[in-house]
């Protein structure tokens, strides 16, 4: 799947089970503009066998949210081969890490995308990288929400973009009613993670009525 320029994205990220994408999924109606992760829960409980479902019941864009840390062309093959388009790495890993992850989803004809999850300074990791990634993830943590002083660091975008024409991912508590603030500080993709009701963390429940709740956050994103 081929991203198109200028076009914003919202992000439904399944940290659950293969339970919870079955009973979910379905109810999501395919649009261009929705990208659907297989989160790092959800691969570290079903495994690879997770992101193979989510790609026989989505013909769009999935993100394979493996966290790669060290052994990147791999777990980058790892991620194709399950039919990921897209697949994640942490901004914390070695530079070496990060330049041959690029390297090889260019190569396997995947998006890029580095999660600065830790990350003081995204500008300044993604300038000793050979080449950019096709994303930068500006996230604050589920474990991080807890701390209300915690904010998501918008300035890292404008940062960003100053020097790179990598798409910009926010993360971090979102919800419907503060998407919007994430498209405004200039974010391409806003990521919403999907949470039950004993769930600490922000999100969108489980229990929501989803063919009536993604045509509601489509609405702030735009065409």
């Amino acid at each position: 799947m081929s991203l198109k320029p200028g076009l914003r994205y919202v992000q439904i990220a399944f940290n659950g089970s293969i339970r919870q994408v079955k009973k979910i999924l379905p109810h999501i109606r395919y649009d261009p503009r929705i990208i659907i992760e297989a989160g790092t829960p959800f691969v570290k409980r079903e495994g690879l066998a997770g992101v193979r479902l989510i790609r026989r019941m989505w013909r769009g864009m999935v993100v394979a949210d493996l966290k790669i840390t060290d052994g990147a062309r791999e777990e980058v093959i790892f991620a194709a081969n399950a039919g990921a388009s897209a697949v994640t790495v942490m901004g914390s890993s070695p530079i070496e890490t990060l330049d041959i992850f690029c390297e090889s989803c260019a190569k396997f004809n995947m998006y890029s995308q580095v999660d600065m999850l830790g990350v003081k300074d995204p500008l300044r990791k993604v300038m000793q990288m050979k080449v950019p990634p096709d994303f930068i993830v500006i996230h604050k943590g589920r474990d991080e929400e807890a701390n209300t002083r915690n904010i998501i660091r918008y300035k890292d975008i404008t940062k960003v973009r100053s020097k790179f024409e990598s798409k910009v991912s926010v993360a971090g508590g979102l919800t419907l009613d503060n998407v919007r603030s994430a498209y405004f500080n200039g974010a391409d993709v806003a990521i919403l993670n999907i949470i039950s009701h004993s769930d600490s963390n922000e999100g969108l429940l489980e229990s929501s009525n989803f063919r009536q709740l993604i045509p509601m956050i489509l609405s702030e994103v735009g065409s």
